[in-house]
């Protein structure tokens, strides 16, 4: 039976990434089209999967309606229920993966919204310092870089759960960066395995190497190479300038794939916007490995 992993991850944290990654090692001669990815499991929140097995219109139920519904779908689409998101299906696979950008929550019923251990067989939790994630999440949507410190300290924040009008994807909640880290870390329904967008910069191959080990999935050392000399951030970028990115915000001017580094923050926020972040999020930075200002060495870097 095919495994359901999903790749869990507060936004600009590296998920995107991550599943070029996964899908150019199924490439051979050059990297695969960003807008036709091999490996097509979707995103968590993805209203056509809902709408096709719970044979209801998710934009006439409130939130809460459609979060009690969810895990019944994500438990179809784990036993091979097809989505209807494509118009053929696809072979099966030892390992499907999910991008999915919600906080491990539970309904109003008590049961885990994403299903539990019927809904998927385990996590790859992918992290970022909050401080890299500010900027880019304020370049995303549209917003400061003030105001995205603000929605990653609110503990009621969410995607796509404005009322009156019907976004693309059902809501998902993110209570706060701390808050999101805490709901995956804490949860224990299955097995996570954590990644840290700054080892993904430093050890492309044994970041995705280790990851896949974790997932079941057996690849080999020339595959995992290719993947990541063809998932290289300036060819995803070449791409995207060239054919655009279906995944980028609507009619939105603003590339998607920005700077794709770690530690750029530095050059970006100002020292009270590290401070917030930092007085915010400290303890969960630290239990990640994100060394403070305050904490840094002369002579290393935070």
């Amino acid at each position: 039976m095919t495994r359901t992993i999903w790749l869990a991850s507060y936004p600009k944290s590296g998920n995107t990434w991550f599943r070029m990654l996964l899908a150019n090692l199924a490439a051979t001669d050059r990297p695969v089209d960003i807008n036709n990815l091999p490996e097509r499991g979707g995103i968590a929140s993805a209203r056509g999967p809902f709408d096709h097995l719970t044979l209801i219109e998710s934009g006439l139920l409130t939130h809460d309606e459609a979060d009690r519904l969810r895990p019944r779908v994500y438990e179809e689409l784990k036993r091979g229920a097809p989505d209807d998101e494509y118009d053929a299906p696809e072979p099966p696979q030892p390992v499907r993966f999910v991008k999915c950008h919600d906080a491990y929550t539970h309904t109003v019923n008590g049961e885990p919204m994403l299903g539990g251990a019927k809904g998927a067989d385990a996590a790859i939790i992918i992290v970022r310092d909050p401080r890299d994630v500010a900027p880019s999440l304020a370049h995303h949507s549209h917003m400061t870089v003030d105001a995205a410190i603000d929605f990653m300290s609110d503990a009621a924040a969410a995607f796509c759960d404005k009322s009156g009008q019907q976004t693309n994807q059902l809501r998902q909640q993110l209570p706060g960066w701390s808050g999101h880290t805490e709901s995956w870390q804490t949860q224990r329904d299955i097995p996570i395995h954590l990644v840290r967008y700054e080892d993904m910069k430093a050890d492309t191959a044994g970041t995705l190497r280790r990851a896949l080990a974790f997932a079941g999935r057996d690849v080999g050392d020339s595959d995992v190479a290719r993947a990541v000399a063809f998932a290289d951030f300036s060819e995803l970028k070449r791409q995207e300038t060239e054919l655009g990115f279906r995944e980028a915000a609507p009619k939105s001017p603003r590339a998607f794939f920005r700077r794709g580094e770690a530690g750029g923050w530095r050059d970006e926020l100002t020292a009270e916007q590290v401070a917030r972040i930092e007085k915010t999020h400290g303890p969960m930075m630290k239990r990640l490995g994100y060394r403070l200002s305050s904490e840094t060495v002369e002579g290393e870097a935070a």
